[in-house]
C-alpha cells in the first residue's frame, strides 16, 4: 500500500524539533498520524505524579497546537498501548509505526514486547533515540561493567562526538485526510481534583517555544556564573529546564549544541553546566543497568537500615513545618511552584533521611508527586545520593547542617524570607536559627516560637548523633 500512513507514537518526546522519530516519519513520505496514548498503569508503581501530570496536560495541548500549525493534529487515546496501536492500524490502514525510546525498566520491557508483537503482526516498527546524548548500552567501563561513579563516567563520555540534531523537513510533512477517533484531553483526567496546581501555574509556560526561550535566556544571562550561582536559591541561577527535558519539550542534544555554539566549555560556568547535563545522562545509565533502584538501594547493605518511621515527622517535613527555616523554605517552594532549587533539594533530603531517620523512599515518593520535573532516573539517583545508598552517593555519615547551609547559600536570608514570611523581620544573624535570637529581637520581629513558627522538630546535634548511631547499628 504505497500511501498507507505512518503512526508517530509520542511518549516522552513532546516536541517537533530534534525529534528522530518525526524525522524518520517525514522521510518515509507517507501521511503521518501523530498519537499519544495515556497508559499510566504500564509504568508500574511509578506512574506520573500529580504535578507531572499537570505539566503533561499543558505539554499535550501545546504539541497539538504545534501540529496544527503544520496542518496536522494529535490523536489522544487511553488504555493498553498495544491494543490501541493495533486498533489504529486496523482503522487507518497504516503499515508502519515509529517512536523514540524510553529507558525506565518497565517501559523499556513493554516497548520491546510491543515491537515484537507488532512485527509479528506484519507491521514495520522502528525506534530512535531523542532523549539522551549517549544511550546506556553504549557506555561501559574497560571491563564491560556499568558505571556506578560519576567522574569516571564523565571522563568516558565527555570527549565523544556530540550526536547530531534530528532535522525534520517540515516542508515535506504530510497528514491524512481523516484521523482515527481521538479522546478529549480533559477526559484523560490529568489535572488533579485538588487544584493546588493553580498556585504554580504562573511559574510555568509549557511549550516547546518556552523551553527554547528558557535555554536562550539562561545561556545569555546566567551560564557564565553558573558554577557559583547554581548554589544560591534566592537567585535565578539555574536553567529551570528539568521538566521540559523530562517530557521532551527540549532534548539534551539541543541544549549541548546550543551551549557549544555560544560558549567555550573551558570556561568554568559552561563546563559545570555541561557536567549537569551529563549527570542526567549518568542517572539514566544507573537506572537502565539497575532497574530495581527506584524501590531498593543500589548498595545492598543499606537494605536493612534501621529507619524510624514517624508519620507526624514526615508530615511536618512535607508541610514545611520542621522549625528549620532553610528546610521549610524549600518544602514550601516545592508545594507552591512544583519545583525546588537543587541546593535546597540536597538540604531537605539530607534532613529527612538523617535528622528525622525517615526512609529515603518516603521522600522520593513525595517529590514524585509534587515536582513538575519528577523524573525516575534523576529522582532515584538524587534520593539514593542523600541516603548514602546509591551510585556515587554522599557517605551517610556526612550530615548536612541546615544552619550552615542557610548562612552559606542564603546569607541575606532572601530565600527564607520569601517562602517563610513569618520570619521576614528577623535580622540576617538569626534568620536561619531563630531559636538563638534573644526574646527582645523575637518580639520585635513578631516571632513567637511554637506559635507563629514551630520550634525545631529535633535538636541538630541530637539528630546528627542519632543518624550516626543508626549507621553504626547497620554496620
Amino acid at each position: 500500500m504505497p500511501d498507507s500512513p505512518t503512526i508517530l507514537w509520542f511518549r516522552k518526546d513532546l516536541r517537533l524539533e530534534d525529534n528522530k522519530a518525526l524525522e524518520a516519519a517525514i522521510a518515509a513520505g507517507d501521511p503521518i498520524i501523530p498519537v499519544f496514548i495515556w497508559a499510566p498503569q504500564e509504568a508500574g508503581d511509578w506512574a506520573p505524579g500529580a504535578a507531572s501530570k499537570w505539566f503533561l496536560h499543558q505539554a499535550l495541548k501545546s504539541l497539538d497546537a504545534s501540529l496544527q500549525e503544520h496542518g496536522g493534529r494529535l490523536v489522544l487515546r487511553a488504555g493498553d498501548s498495544l491494543s490501541e496501536l493495533r486498533t489504529i492500524f486496523q482503522k487507518t490502514g497504516a503499515r508502519r509505526v515509529v517512536w523514540n525510546r524510553r529507558y525506565e525498566g518497565p517501559l523499556r520491557e513493554l516497548d520491546a514486547s510491543i515491537k515484537k508483537a507488532l512485527r509479528e503482526d506484519g507491521y514495520e516498527v522502528e525506534s530512535y533515540n531523542s532523549s539522551l546524548l549517549h544511550e546506556p548500552h553504549t557506555v561501559s567501563t574497560g571491563g564491560g561493567k556499568p558505571y556506578k561513579v560519576y567522574t569516571p563516567y564523565w571522563r568516558r563520555v565527555k570527549d565523544r562526538p556530540l550526536p547530531g540534531l534530528a532535522e525534520p523537513d517540515f516542508s515535506k510533512i504530510r497528514f491524512p485526510g481523516s484521523y482515527p477517533q481521538t479522546t478529549a484531553l480533559e477526559s484523560l483526567n490529568l489535572l488533579p481534583k485538588e487544584q493546588w496546581y493553580r498556585k504554580f501555574q504562573p511559574y510555568w509556560e509549557v511549550s516547546e517555544a518556552a523551553a527554547r526561550k528558557r535555554l536562550d535566556n539562561f545561556l545569555e544571562t546566567s551560564v557564565r556564573d553558573y558554577s557559583e550561582a547554581r548554589d544560591i536559591p534566592g537567585e535565578t541561577g539555574t536553567s529551570g529546564l528539568s521538566p521540559y527535558l523530562h517530557w521532551g519539550l527540549i532534548g539534551p542534544r539541543q541544549i549541548m549544541h546550543t551551549l557549544l555554539s555560544r560558549h567555550d566549555l573551558r570556561a568554568q560556568g559552561p563546563q559545570v553546566y555541561a557536567k549537569e547535563v551529563y549527570w542526567r545522562e549518568f542517572a539514566y545509565n544507573v537506572l537502565y543497568h539497575f532497574p530495581h533502584t527506584p524501590d531498593a538501594p543500589l548498595q545492598e547493605k543499606y537494605a536493612d537500615f534501621p529507619w524510624e518511621p514517624d508519620a507526624e515527622a514526615l508530615k511536618r517535613w512535607q508541610q514545611g513545618q520542621t522549625g528549620y527555616p532553610i528546610v521549610d523554605a524549600g518544602m514550601r517552594e516545592l508545594y507552591a511552584t512544583g519545583w525546588m532549587h537543587n541546593r535546597v533539594r540536597m538540604v531537605v533530603s539530607s534532613f529527612l533521611v538523617k535528622h528525622l531517620l525517615q526512609d529515603w523512599r518516603e521522600g522520593a515518593r513525595w517529590f514524585w508527586d509534587t515536582l513538575v520535573d519528577a523524573d525516575l532516573a534523576s529522582n532515584t539517583l538524587g534520593w539514593q545520593w542523600s541516603g548514602g545508598c546509591g551510585a556515587d552517593a554522599a557517605p551517610y555519615f556526612r550530615v548536612f547542617n541546615p544552619m550552615t547551609q542557610g548562612h552559606k547559600f542564603d546569607p541575606e536570608g532572601d530565600y527564607v524570607r520569601r517562602w517563610v514570611p513569618e520570619l521576614a523581620k528577623l535580622p540576617n544573624k538569626y534568620i536561619h536559627e531563630p531559636w538563638e535570637a534573644p526574646d527582645g529581637i523575637l518580639q520585635h520581629a513578631e516571632v513567637d516560637l511554637g506559635e507563629t513558627y514551630p520550634e525545631p522538630i529535633i535538636d541538630h546535634k541530637k539528630g546528627r548523633e542519632r543518624a550516626l548511631a543508626a549507621l553504626a547499628e547497620l554496620k
